[in-house]
């Protein structure tokens, strides 16, 4: 699929694809995600949304380039709006990921990359954008890891990223990963599938007694759903 095509947006029996254009201005760039969480968002139109994030020239490295405040918020909110969808939400890279690219990998839930990915971080004049990248990061990676990679602004090769997690799979067939996945992880997206990513995102930064409320909430929910469902656990005749 080319860049900046009339097909970045194509849906069929497995999902919705989209692709992502990270060269775009980022009022565009926000549009689109937020066009594409409209579609998620339609009573039983998709339960995956695969994101396609093109590949940005190794000379783009600022980012968000000229924008304001503004511009910047609309952007955070269309990313965590995505982050919230009842979807599972896989991502495939290859070559340099970078900018609103890397934004969109960091709230994906599956992540492929081809063994020539390279992580482009997001700094400027040797500084670290502080979008919430920082925050993904640091949830995700934990404070220390994160540290080190916010600090030094280091872009992140194919193997390093799989090793800290960052990337769940490399792949040189990243079509054929991605089908996979998508097949795999469609059977068990729905908005039950929502509820425990909220869960793991909310942890890190949650007492326990606190947290607890909301897990046993969800337990109630789902052993609601598995008595309707007749998958109760208990033994039948």
């Amino acid at each position: 699929m080319r860049p900046g095509s009339d097909q970045e947006h194509t849906s069929d029996e497995l999902g919705l694809h989209v692709g992502i254009d990270a060269t775009l201005p980022l009022p565009e760039l926000t549009a689109r995600l937020n066009a594409a969480c409209d579609q998620v968002e339609e009573p039983g139109r998709h339960t995956v949304l695969r994101l396609l994030l093109h590949p940005v020239p190794a000379h783009r490295r600022p980012w968000p380039a000229r924008v304001d405040v503004r511009d910047v918020n609309r952007w955070e909110r269309a990313v965590r709006r995505l982050e919230k969808l009842p979807a599972m939400i896989v991502s495939t890279a290859e070559g340099i990921c970078g900018g609103p690219a890397l934004d969109l990998l960091l709230a994906s839930d599956f992540r492929i990359g081809d063994p020539g990915l390279l992580l482009m971080l997001p700094v400027n004049d040797g500084h670290f954008w502080p979008g919430m990248a920082v925050y993904r990061l640091a949830q995700q990676l934990g404070t220390a890891r994160a540290r080190q990679i916010v600090l030094w602004g280091d872009d992140l090769d194919a193997r390093r990223a799989h090793e800290v997690g960052l990337i769940d799979q490399l792949s040189e067939d990243l079509t054929e990963a991605a089908h996979t996945a998508v097949v795999l992880m469609g059977r068990i997206s729905d908005r039950e599938l929502a509820v425990r990513r909220q869960l793991l995102l909310e942890a890190p930064a949650t007492e326990f007694q606190d947290a607890l409320g909301a897990h046993l909430a969800a337990c109630d929910r789902e052993l609601r759903r598995l008595a309707e469902s007749g998958h109760d656990g208990r033994e039948r005749s």
